[in-house]
This record gives C-alpha cells, sequence and structure tokens, in this order.
C-alpha cells in the first residue's frame, strides 16, 4: 500500500478551501502552511492566463527529511504516509533545507517541524483527508496509488501525470494532471515586487516588464531561510576549532615544539569547539532537547556522525592540552589522531550539507569538503600568526612565527584558487546557478567581492608578501582573513537558500 495524492489543476480554480480546511483540521497557526495554491501568469495583456497549483509534501518514497532528520522524528508508516512526531523533533530545520518542495515549517506554537501527514489521523478511521473533502470540484483524490481499482490507481494508470522535480529522485507520491509547465521548476519564475494582494520587502518597487513567454508569480506564501548567521558563525567557529590545531600538528611535524604547539593550541582549539557547540545548540528551535542527538540518534544523519565526530576531536585536544602541560610533550599517536579528526571535523560539514537535498548549490559536497578544510587550514594558520606574534612580545618561543606564515600565505592563496573553482565550474542546474548569481551579484555581491574576496584573500596576501619590512603586517593580514572568511560562510550559506523550492 503506498497512500498518494492526484490533483487535477485543469479542475481547480484556486479557491483556496483546502488551505482552510487544513488549517481547520490541524489548528496549523497563522503565518505557515501545511497545503497552499500557488497562482502563475502568463502572456502579456491582454492575452494572459492564470494558472494554479497546490503545493503541499510528496510523500516521497525515498524522503530526504527522514535520512536527514537527526532524532528519527521523520518517518514513513508501513502505508506510504511520511508523518512526524513533533515529541522528538530537535528543530535543527534540516529538513527543511533537505525538501525539495518546500513542504516543512516550524510551527510557531511548538517550535518544531510540521508538515502534511495526509490527514493520517483521518486515514486509520478510513476517511479522507480534508482537503480531498472541501474540494468543491474534486480536483483532489487521495489513495493507494499501487491499487488500479481505486480512483487514484486507475489515474495513474490510465492518465498522464506530471510530478514536481523527478530528477532530485526522491520519488514523490503527489501527482499532476495539467500542471503548467513552470510550477513544477519554480527556479524558471520571475519574482514580483508586486504581488496579488502584497508588495514584496525583498524585491525593486518597480514592476519589471515582461515578454510573452515569461512566466510570473503573482501569488505564494512565505518561505524564509531555515539558516541564518548562527549557522554561519558555526561553520567559522568550527573552521577556527579544526585549523588549529591542523596547523599545530603540521608544524609540530617539522620539529616546532613549544607552549604554543603544546598548551596555547589546543586551548584555542577547546573554546572553538565550545563555541561551535553552542551555535548549534543555540540554533535549534528546541534548545531543551539537544540532548536527543545522543539519546534518540539517527545514524544516517550527518547532523549526528558530525556531533560524534566533534565531541571525540574536543576529547582529543583535551589529552593533548593535558599531556603537554604535564609532560611538556605530546605523543605522535595523540598527534596523528587530533590531525585525523582535525580534518574530520573540518570536512563533515560538507556531508551535511549534501543530505540537503532541496538545494543544490550545497550538493558539490567533495569540493565543498576540500574548501571546508583549506578554510580550517586558513583559520589556524591566521589565529596562530596572531598568537605567534603576542608571544615574541612576552619571549616565549619565536620559532614558530615563520612556519605559520607560511602556512598562512599557502591557505591564502588556496582559498583564492577555490573562489575561482567556485565562480568557473559549470552549474548544472537553474537553482544551482541561480544561487552562484545570488552570491556575485546584487547586493550580496558587492559585500563577496569587497568582504569576502578583497578584504578577506588579497589584501591579506599583500601584506603578507611586505611582512618582511613591517613586523605588525603579518598580524593584520590574520585579522582581515578572518573577517573575510566569516563574510564567505555567512553569504554563501544564504546563496544557497536563495533559490525558490516551491
Amino acid at each position: 500500500m503506498r497512500y498518494g495524492f492526484v490533483i487535477d489543476q485543469d479542475r481547480c480554480i484556486g479557491c483556496h478551501a483546502c488551505t482552510v480546511a487544513c488549517k481547520e483540521e490541524h489548528q496549523v497557526p497563522i503565518g505557515v502552511f501545511r497545503t497552499w495554491v500557488k497562482y502563475v501568469e502568463t502572456g502579456e495583456f491582454p492575452e494572459t492566463s492564470r494558472h494554479f497549483g497546490v503545493m503541499r509534501c510528496n510523500h516521497c518514497d525515498d524522503a530526504p527529511c527522514i535520512e536527514i532528520c537527526p532524532t528519527h522524528s521523520l518517518f514513513r508508516r508501513s502505508d506510504g504516509i511520511v508523518d512526524f512526531d513533533n515529541g522528538r523533533c530537535i528543530g535543527c530545520k534540516g529538513c527543511m533545507q533537505a525538501c525539495p518542495y518546500d513542504a516543512l515549517y516550524i510551527d510557531p506554537n511548538n517550535n518544531t517541524a510540521a508538515k502534511c501527514n495526509f490527514c493520517a489521523h483521518r486515514i486509520e478511521k478510513n476517511l479522507e483527508p480534508a482537503c480531498v473533502i472541501v474540494c468543491p470540484t474534486q480536483a483532489i483524490l487521495a489513495g493507494d496509488l499501487d491499487d488500479v481499482d481505486s480512483k487514484t490507481g486507475a489515474v495513474i494508470a490510465n492518465r498522464n501525470t506530471s510530478v514536481r522535480k523527478p530528477e532530485k529522485g526522491t520519488l514523490p507520491k503527489l501527482h499532476y494532471i495539467g500542471i503548467h509547465e513552470d510550477l513544477l521548476h519554480p527556479a524558471r519564475l520571475v519574482k514580483q515586487s508586486s504581488l496579488l494582494w502584497a508588495d514584496r520587502r525583498d524585491a525593486p518597487a518597480t514592476l519589471a516588464t515582461f515578454d510573452a513567454a515569461t512566466t510570473r508569480e503573482v501569488y505564494d506564501v512565505p518561505h524564509p531561510a531555515p539558516w541564518g548567521w548562527k549557522i554561519a558563525a558555526y561553520l567559522w567557529t568550527k573552521s577556527i576549532a579544526a585549523g588549529v590545531l591542523l596547523v599545530a600538528a603540521i608544524v609540530g611535524l617539522f620539529g616546532v615544539h613549544g607552549a604554543i604547539v603544546d598548551v596555547v593550541s589546543p586551548i584555542a582549539a577547546l573554546i572553538a569547539v565550545a563555541a561551535t557547540s553552542a551555535l548549534l545548540v543555540f540554533d535549534l528551535k528546541r534548545p531543551d532537547r539537544f540532548f536527543y542527538l545522543l539519546t534518540k540518534p539517527n545514524f544516517r544523519s550527518w547532523l549526528v556522525l558530525g556531533g560524534y565526530i566533534l565531541m571525540l576531536y574536543g576529547a582529543l585536544a583535551l589529552v593533548w592540552l593535558t599531556l603537554g602541560y604535564l609532560h611538556g610533550e605530546v605523543p605522535s599517536a595523540v598527534v596523528w589522531a587530533s590531525f585525523i579528526f582535525a580534518a574530520a571535523t573540518a570536512g563533515y560539514s560538507a556531508f551535511l550539507f549534501a543530505q540537503a537535498r532541496g538545494r543544490d548549490f550545497w550538493r558539490h559536497k567533495w569540493f565543498f569538503c576540500w574548501q571546508l578544510l583549506v578554510q580550517a587550514f586558513l583559520a589556524g594558520s591566521a589565529l596562530l600568526v596572531i598568537i605567534s606574534l603576542l608571544s615574541n612580545q612576552l619571549q616565549l618561543d619565536p620559532r614558530l612565527q615563520h612556519g605559520v606564515e607560511i602556512a598562512l600565505v599557502l591557505s591564502l592563496l588556496l582559498s583564492t584558487l577555490n573562489v575561482l573553482l567556485e565562480l568557473s565550474v559549470p552549474r548544472r542546474t537553474a537553482e544551482d546557478r541561480l544561487a552562484r548569481r545570488s552570491l556575485i551579484q546584487g547586493a550580496s555581491g558587492r559585500r563577496f567581492w569587497i568582504s569576502g574576496v578583497i578584504l578577506g584573500l588579497l589584501c591579506p596576501l599583500g601584506l603578507m608578501f611586505l611582512a618582511d619590512r613591517f613586523p605588525v603586517l603579518p598580524g593584520i593580514a590574520a585579522g582581515l582573513a578572518l573577517y573575510g572568511l566569516l563574510w564567505f560562510e555567512y553569504l554563501w550559506l544564504r546563496a544557497g537558500q536563495s533559490a525558490p523550492l516551491s
């Protein structure tokens, strides 16, 4: 049995009865929606037409929200319905990023994720979902897609139907008849500054001029970006946490030891790990449930796997600090183990972001993993440059300075190469291209070029080549590099969420 929907958009009149019935049945709060009707228009006056699309959860057979959910809050029932248990949800918003259809939202009443659950409580009583009952034109059908004797099964077997974003490989169980093609691919739609009953705050105040072939979005519901500055700051502090022991381990292999390598570096790593963990918990909508990552873990989710990697890395940093402080020397086994887990700490987020199957911009996991490793190398070397300059004033071991300055120059060059690759590698999908355009153009583009590239990479490189003349310049270069990295993380994260999912 595989319950699913068939929606005949040739019958839909855009009355919103399904939206209202869903809200009443589930007491959905104002401002969020489990099902909604989207309007688009094509053509040019007077030759125009309006098209409707009923949007909701697709109850996918390969649901990415289930895979990324760290606490098994989302699950598939035996009848194929993708349901949720808000008693287990920690509000990480990973499911919102994984869903290619914008079907999930955060319920403002209890701060947990929610979505269409096929009115499972009605199905268990042999009743149809509320939206099916109220539809005045019988445009919505619900039933077993595998039963050819049912209404839905017969339609699937005998009519041409479409699904949204089949290229995502989610195997959606929401089929459409007669839907306008551009409603299946929202990146094709032209955004307007003025909608049907409201003005957009995120668009120019004047309407663009559209040609007859353009499809315009004229009514939709809000879909704010789930992840903001806290996740950007988490990526930044995690780069520092991982990078400082990465660089310390490398310079240690070249015979540089002392208080900075053996004591100060693990202290800096532990402080950054603590900040990273605090940001992760702070970003949860239910931070009181963060321990569910340990007590109710889904080991398919990189939110869980990354959390364990971060904890083990923190434990190794503590061992490094203890041995370095008590014995003045760190065994090579601890150094190598710390190096491996530092690299894992830097890179695991690439696999987490790749599980966000709704965001094509984040799906290049191996390139992103390499990018995160370079960023960790940059952040760690920048911090150690600053520390080594301070140590010179305190008459501590100065031998570290030359090594970390070389590491900073190398990491700046590699980061510049990564930016060039980010801008030049062909993007395969419209959503991917739209996200990259958001990164390098407009208001975000100006900040990207000024703060992320010029101040964060090119200026530090120039300053490092003048370091022999002015000893203070490496410290300024390191500070600028950390500043630019923070802005890059924020803008890169925002760009990934700029392409519409529905």
